[in-house]
């Protein structure tokens, strides 16, 4: 699985042996602990109030204000880096540039503000928190609560060091480079294959965009043909991870000829929003899937993820969303409770408030142990309480067997707090158990849920596991949004979810799905409880119970996991993760093909044309069942489409120098191609030509290019010609409107003309001194070099130099000296402020950069590089082309960017150059 973490790092609580040696009492210990825990919250100011229960707790222990003879065996897990700092999101009535300065003041980094939900992620002193809980501005300090996305991994490898997993990726990188172009198998059994060629749509006319954590080998993926180049990602929201760059593989394998974008939805909540609206407002997407869920998401309201997905959906969106890997009760692997409060009658006169009695029977249970397996995973508790509004005050506590309790959450909630709590279980300590407690308040619908944990009974049978269905929550539970289960395509999860588990169920590739299929053993279920609307407005007003509130039928589809891709930790691909792409293409293919479908239509040809899996009808497990293409597309009637574009325009000189470039004073002929990129025959093609600049005329405005078959170029002469004061060397940027019988007309493009003759190159170098490049730190290294005399540039190219190439650590002759050099990217910036990244967290454990050029024209990226090419040196393609940095005058000053995005290693920036060539006077 993929984790963005929660703010906490949970140490070794407990071993085995120490459980062991249980005391003649055991809840009696844990009570004790809880009550000692109790007397801290309750004497807690009013800044502290605002903290997260953890942090303050930890800002506690170390002024020594907290009894570690009370308390034996807690830790709060809050991390604190080497320079004291800890990742926490600011509350605040307004986020605006004076909150942010006196934040910065404080010592922090911002790392995300969002005025739009008063939120600010910051990197802070935790020494500087109790000041910051005191402005009067901010309402609550929260440990940064994090995300985990629906990627299927062993849970042996939750501990599996950096060092680890970088050797494991690069032999994959390796295996899989060896193969080439790789295609996913649920491109067969979902039968798209077949539904391609029958029906004639590759996905031509839509645009299918992706949230998930990063897409650090796009590049590697687009040399290899696995992705195309002409990919959409939002400026600076690459992310960091390569989950994205798995699912563009997939959705580019079932609909290879639609548009494809990209924005990461790991930053922070509020971040994550935004970029799905931004998706569809900004970048157009028709389509658009994730596999997220933040832990802080709730499950009983439409929070700020699910509210954007109601914003683009109420646009005319189509948004898909993995449904989880937290297992369901059908299958019996479910981590997950929820239900009403129901006293146990357990905890007058020794702690406040009540336990919860877990046993609906006549018995008392107040423990929900967790499998032996359950060991690392998040745990959540909500209740139903609108966000921002809760009164009433719940706690959620983690116990050893030995009744010691080794981790808590108990934040105040006083009319103005979410209804949630958080903590994480130990990484060592086995047969944990989880309590909750209703420190003040009224009974509530609670739901706990430890993520890919299970509750199960305890070893001695003690004590036994209760669990319910209904895991799946956030924005996959938007009303209008496809929740995706996962079925696989071909070989078994190769490792077992739990010690002594059934066998995993295998797909039928090289075959279809058919209504045997089985589905993922983790997949999980529904259905959802909403108590209330997106604001806050209470559904049932004072129903908060089950039998309170709406639910949502969730989720609705299947789809294969289990698959290739050429990303080397993809390969298979596991988990609803993948699932959620597949459906995601899935219906690109039946719009590609029925341009007008609306989103209701869309659902109910999806739902209708699902092959129902056991048992019988639809089920919270997988829905109205498995997907196929081929059905849909029969359903919905699909037809190919035409799509007409401008191709790439050449000029040939016809009235100059002779020189052979067009420059200013000149004429020439202007061949300007017709391009269908579509499915269908376009007839009645027309394009309208419009120069940039009145000094270049383009005659005639307009041509007729008749009928072009799928596929067909066809090109048209124009007479372009250059004013005496054209600026020197300026391209000739065209807008060019395409019109055509059919429903995707018309199409609009702006290629751009070349002009002027390149001079040699010249050499701008950094001379000054090392930079260092701090360690883990967004703000990263930056070091400038001014350039004139240029103008607009012909070529540009980049170099870290050196002058002796090594991998010593120590390295002073090398352009950058770093050890692991996969933590870092490089970014240039132009003058006019554009930028390029040139390579972004590759190369892992291998040490140093020297005399690499990066150049558009190279044939291999760097993106492909691995650890034992080190140093690295080299001619290599950058992450993104660095022709658009010289669209404008490149006088001025460059400024190259290197960040860490890892602790552990550091090193500086010590010599590069921009390699740049103007034009020749005219």
């Amino acid at each position: 699985m993929t984790v963005l973490a929660i703010g906490a790092t949970v140490t070794a609580l407990a071993t085995p042996a120490a459980n062991a040696q249980a005391p003649a009492d055991p809840e009696a210990t844990g009570w004790a602990q809880i009550a000692a825990l109790q007397q801290v919250k309750k004497s807690l100011t009013e800044p502290e109030r605002k903290l997260d229960s953890r942090l303050a707790i930890e800002l506690r222990k170390r002024d020594n204000k907290v009894s570690a003879s009370a308390l034996p065996k807690v830790a709060t897990g809050v991390e604190v880096s080497k320079s004291g700092t800890t990742k926490v999101e600011i509350h605040a009535g307004a986020v605006d540039d004076g909150l942010l300065a006196r934040l910065r003041k404080a010592g922090a980094t911002v790392r995300f503000p969002s005025a739009k939900t008063g939120t600010v992620l910051v990197e802070a002193p935790l020494s500087a928190l109790p000041e910051i809980a005191g402005w009067k501005d901010v309402t609550a300090i929260d440990l940064a609560h994090g995300a985990i996305t629906g990627h299927q991994t062993d849970p042996a490898k939750r501990t599996q060091s950096k060092q680890e997993k970088a050797k494991e990726q690069e032999a994959k990188a390796a295996a899989i480079a060896a193969v080439g172009e790789v295609v996913s198998e649920g491109d067969r059994t979902h039968a798209a294959d077949t539904a391609r060629k029958k029906y004639k749509v590759t996905g031509t006319g839509v645009k299918v965009c992706a949230l998930s954590d990063g897409i650090d080998s796009l590049a590697a993926s687009q040399a290899s043909g696995d992705l195309p180049a002409d990919l959409d990602v939002l400026p600076g929201q690459e992310g960091e991870g390569d989950e994205g760059t798995a699912m563009l593989e997939i959705i580019h394998d079932l609909v290879p000829n639609a548009q494809l974008g990209f924005a990461t939805a790991f930053t922070s909540e509020a971040s994550f929003a935004e970029n799905i609206r931004a998706l569809r407002f900004t970048a157009h997407c028709d389509i658009i899937v994730d596999d997220v869920v933040y832990y802080h998401e709730s499950p009983f309201q439409d929070g700020l993820p699910a509210q954007a997905v109601n914003a683009v959906t109420a646009d005319g969106a189509y948004y898909f969303s993995s449904a989880g890997n937290e297992g369901n009760k059908l299958d019996g692997t479910s981590g997950n409770w929820e239900g009403d409060f129901v006293d146990s009658g357990r905890g007058i006169g020794k702690f406040v408030g009540q336990a919860h009695d877990f046993d609906p029977g006549a018995g008392v249970q107040v423990l929900n142990p967790l499998s032996r397996n359950s060991n690392g995973v998040v745990t959540t508790l909500w209740w139903a309480d609108p966000l921002g509004g809760s009164a009433n005050d719940y706690d959620l506590y983690l116990l050893d067997s030995a009744g010691n309790v080794t981790d808590f959450s108990q934040d105040t909630q006083d009319g103005n707090d979410d209804p949630f709590e958080i903590l994480a279980t130990s990484q060592f300590t086995v047969n944990q158990r989880l309590a909750v407690v209703k420190y003040s308040g009224e009974v509530r619908y609670l739901q706990l849920s430890a993520f890919r944990g299970r509750f199960t009974d305890s070893p001695d049978g003690s004590l036994k596991g209760f669990s319910t269905s209904g895991v799946l929550r956030g924005h996959a539970a938007a009303e209008q949004a496809f929740a995706v289960a996962a079925a696989p395509a071909a070989a078994p999860l190769p490792f077992d979810l739990e010690d002594g588990d059934p066998p995993n169920p295998a797909g039928p590739y090289p075959n279809v799905f058919t209504k045997q299929t089985k589905p993922e053993r983790f997949t999980s279920d529904g259905p959802r409880r909403i108590f209330y609307q997106a604001d806050g407005t209470p559904i049932t007003p004072g129903d908060y119970t089950a039998t309170g509130g709406v639910v949502r039928n969730k989720p609705q589809i299947t789809a294969a996991d289990g698959v290739v891709t050429s990303v080397p930790d993809f390969s298979p691909f596991f988990g609803t993760s993948a699932a959620a792409p597949h459906a995601a293409a899935i219906a690109a293919l039946a719009l590609s093909g029925n341009p007008g479908l609306t989103n209701a239509e869309i659902r109910a040809a999806l739902t209708e044309t699902a092959l129902d899996l056991s048992p019988t009808g639809y089920d919270v497990r997988t829905g109205y069942g498995v997907i196929r293409a081929d059905l849909l597309l029969r359903n919905t009637g699909a037809t190919p489409q035409p799509l007409v574009k401008a191709g790439t325009p050449t000029v040939t000189e016809t009235t100059g120098d002779g020189d052979g470039y067009l420059e200013p004073g000149e004429q020439g002929t202007l061949a300007l191609p017709a391009v269908n990129v579509g499915d269908g025959t376009a007839t009645g093609v027309n394009q309208v030509v419009d120069p940039d600049d009145a000094r270049a005329t383009v005659t005639p405005h307009a041509a007729s290019y008749g009928n072009l078959a799928a596929g067909a170029t066809k090109s048209k002469n124009f007479k372009i010609k250059l004013a005496a004061d054209y600026p020197l060397g300026r391209p000739v940027t065209l807008r060019v409107k395409t019109t055509f019988a059919g429903v995707l007309s018309p199409t609009t493009s702006t290629p751009a003309v070349a002009t002027g003759h390149p001079t040699p190159v010249r050499d701008f170098a950094y001379s000054g001194a090392p930079v260092p490049i701090p360690d883990n730190n967004p703000a990263g290294a930056t070091a400038t070099v001014d350039v004139s005399g240029v103008g607009t540039a012909s070529s540009l190219t980049f170099s870290i130099d050196g002058t002796t190439c090594t991998i010593d650590n120590a390295a002073t002759t090398v352009g950058i000296d770093h050890t692991w050099v996969g933590d870092l990217t490089g970014t240039l910036t132009a003058p006019d402020g554009r930028t390029a990244t040139l390579f972004s967290r590759r190369g892992t454990s291998g040490n140093n950069l020297c005399q690499v050029v990066f150049d558009d024209a190279a044939s291999t990226p760097f993106a492909t590089v691995l650890s034992d090419a080190a140093p690295f040196t080299g001619t290599w393609k950058p992450n993104e082309p660095l022709s658009a940095l010289r669209t404008s005058p490149v006088d001025g000053t460059w400024t190259f960017k290197v960040t860490d995005s890892a602790s552990g290693d550091v090193g500086s920036i010590r010599a590069f150059s921009l390699h740049i060539a103007g034009f020749e006077p005219a």
